[in-house]
């Protein structure tokens, strides 16, 4: 990390802690571009271990195992959950997949102790609840791989938090304006954005400032989309209201202009927190991947004086972040204890995201407590 103002050691905590152990043996069920292209490429970078890959398409699977020297690869998810070397399950498959696959897991907790299952962690909060709770009757520790924690600049405005750099936070917000590649599978559910997109920063708040006490969400389709597929949820905006006083925002527009019909585009996503003491402000590399883009902080504090301070890494969210949900895990298995991105603190993020569905479709705000009743 370089710094362009100052020259104390920030130590902003923006990189994952590896286990002690890299040796651990990771299966992954699922070979599509988040697997291949992300998880693979951050845990052969770190040395970590996987040793496994099965796929619903075997030549697909073949074609990533080799191009990672993965040793083994498997014709289905059933032969991977069956070999005794998995002690660490990655599953990367559409949502709607994710329960019976897990079902499957839970049956060779003899051997598999640990899982990272993509989000979102199923379809709704009730079938999220229902893999947490045969998880946890199983014995396996489960984490959801929610990796914009881990992108560089949202973990580096955690430690201003946690530190009270900023003070009490009062607003936060994230402008989104992308235009993300959506999957096959998208088609069938009727998703766009809040499940894919929006889920992540709903985490991010909550990682940042812990459970809102309401969200008051409004959508309409993304007209590009639109052309493809009938959905709701295209552009969404949404208002998480804390009890504290705090208010965090976001606008999520996946349309951003017709810049693939002809317009210059202005795409990227920059966040904001306002505190009583300071102000970060931060920029996600994310919409220039494959270009290597890391996102970015600047904080000003009473405390430091009129100044910017603005740190600055090589690391980037895709792909580097993807190591964090896995090294968390492992760590946690290392450790004893539940990973910071369990299956049962994500519920909270499904449940937020099920309330802003239900906000949208009847146009009022909705009490988290409405859907965690459930």
């Amino acid at each position: 990390m370089t710094l362009s103002s100052g020259s104390a050691d920030l130590d902003l905590d923006y990189r994952p802690r590896l286990p002690r152990g890299l040796g651990v043996g990771i299966g992954c069920v699922g070979a599509g571009f988040i697997m291949a292209d992300c998880h693979l490429v951050a845990y052969r970078a770190a040395g970590l271990n996987p040793l496994a890959v099965a796929s619903r398409r075997p030549e697909r699977a073949r074609e990533v195992a080799e191009r990672h020297g993965i040793g083994t690869h498997y014709d289905t998810y059933r032969e991977l959950l069956a070999d005794p070397r998995v002690e660490v399950v990655d599953v990367a498959v559409p949502p709607d997949l994710l329960l019976e696959v897990m079902r499957e897991v839970v049956r060779h907790a003899d051997h598999v102790r640990g899982v990272l299952a993509q989000k979102p962690l199923g379809v709704d909060y009730r079938q999220a609840r229902e893999i947490v709770e045969m998880c946890e009757a199983a014995g396996i520790a489960l984490a959801v791989n929610q990796n914009m924690r881990y992108d560089q600049s949202v973990r580096a405005c955690k430690t201003l938090l946690a530190r009270g750099e900023l003070g009490t936070p009062v607003l936060a917000t994230i402008d989104m304006r992308a235009i993300p590649h959506w999957m096959p599978w998208q088609q069938r559910l009727g998703w766009v954005t809040l499940r894919i997109m929006s889920i992540h920063h709903l985490d991010t708040f909550r990682f940042w400032f812990g459970n809102p006490r309401r969200v008051f969400a409004s959508v309409r389709p993304d007209p590009r989309t639109a052309r493809q597929f009938a959905h709701q949820d295209g552009i969404c905006l949404y208002i998480l209201e804390y009890d504290d006083g705090l208010r965090a925002s976001a606008w999520d527009d996946v349309w951003a202009g017709p810049a693939r019909e002809g317009a210059a585009d202005d795409l990227g996503i920059h966040w904001r927190v306002e505190g009583t003491e300071g102000l970060a402000r931060g920029t996600i590399g994310w919409p220039r991947y494959p270009e290597r883009a890391p996102s970015t902080l600047d904080f000003t504090t009473r405390g430091r004086g009129a100044q910017w301070i603005k740190p600055r890494w090589d690391e980037v969210w895709f792909p580097d972040a993807f190591l964090g949900p896995m090294a968390e895990l492992l760590v946690a298995l290392e450790e004893g204890r539940e990973p910071s991105l369990s299956g049962r603190d994500n519920l909270a993020t499904m449940a937020l995201v099920d309330a802003a569905y239900r906000s949208a479709a009847e146009h009022r705000a909705v009490e988290v407590a409405e859907i965690l009743d459930i």
